[in-house]
């Protein structure tokens, strides 16, 4: 048994949070958990900074994943978990259609699913454009985000019964951006895993993943009121103009670069490997 959280945002990718990743990481060791995913918006900047700087320093008891949370085009945020050792510069240029992230992300070995998809319109996927045009691509996800800290009981619960409808694996995360609110949610994986790789495996083979946790209370909506419309709407704006806006990088980082950026050696990735099974 494994206990991590699949939601995380840390201000060294996420302009939105307020929570460095030492500072996270010591929040969910206190609270019991043995992981996380790093899933900032739409960059793997969070992740670099425990690659580069943190890795060597607190050593690998604690695992910690890179993920993603991209802003689609149309079926609003998608958590995408890309192997070990490979990550995709694509991903790092927010605003593909969720029809093409799918066939992108799956073609490359990545499984992905849509975060809080009962919640917000246009943030999320069941209150979406792509979702009323062709509900059938909920199909091809590979796990729906079923409790998420910062959602209402009503949005996990609709998460739920698409998770339940799809037969698909349920997830835990805390969507975290506040130190307040760091591992209010959880993932329970059946067996431990050292890589992405690993996850990637017990998501597809749609073991007995298990997730919960408690409602986090402070949320900007709650805050904000009525606003929250306001801030809602602005984010279709921002969406659609970043997808226009970016349609050219998009397009040149795919026809001139191989997508594929190793980031780990191989002789690293081989290294590791060989460490955990003589273990």
């Amino acid at each position: 048994m494994m206990k991590i959280d699949m939601h995380c945002h840390v201000k060294e990718g996420s302009l939105d949070s307020r929570v460095g990743l030492e500072e996270y990481i010591s929040l969910l060791k206190e609270k019991g958990f043995q992981g996380m995913v790093v899933t900032d918006h739409n960059t793997y900047n969070g992740y670099r900074k425990w690659k580069y700087e943190l890795k060597e320093k607190l050593g690998e008891e604690f695992v910690v994943l890179k993920g993603i949370e991209y802003d689609t085009r149309d079926a609003g945020h998608i958590l995408v978990i890309m192997p070990e050792g490979v990550r995709m510069r694509l991903l790092e240029l927010r605003g593909l259609p969720v029809a093409a992230l799918i066939d992108f992300v799956h073609r490359h070995g990545g499984v992905l699913g849509p975060a809080h998809p009962g919640g917000e319109k246009y943030l999320s996927f069941a209150h979406t454009k792509g979702y009323f045009k062709a509900p059938e691509l909920a199909k091809r996800f590979d796990f729906f985000e079923v409790f998420n800290a910062c959602e209402s009981a009503e949005s996990n619960a609709e998460a739920l019964r698409m998770a339940q409808k799809y037969n698909k694996p349920g997830i835990g995360g805390s969507d975290a951006h506040r130190p307040d609110c760091v591992g209010m949610a959880y993932t329970e994986l059946p067996e431990a895993v050292t890589c992405e790789t690993e996850l990637i495996a017990q998501i597809r083979n749609r073991v007995s993943i298990k997730a919960g946790g408690e409602f986090y209370t402070k949320t900007t909506k709650d805050k904000m009121g009525k606003a929250n419309k306001l801030l809602t709407y602005s984010f279709w704006f921002y969406n659609q103009g970043g997808a226009m806006l970016r349609y050219y990088s998009r397009n040149q980082k795919h026809r001139l670069e191989n997508p594929i950026d190793p980031v780990d050696p191989i002789e690293t990735i081989a290294k590791k490997r060989r460490k955990h099974y003589q273990s």
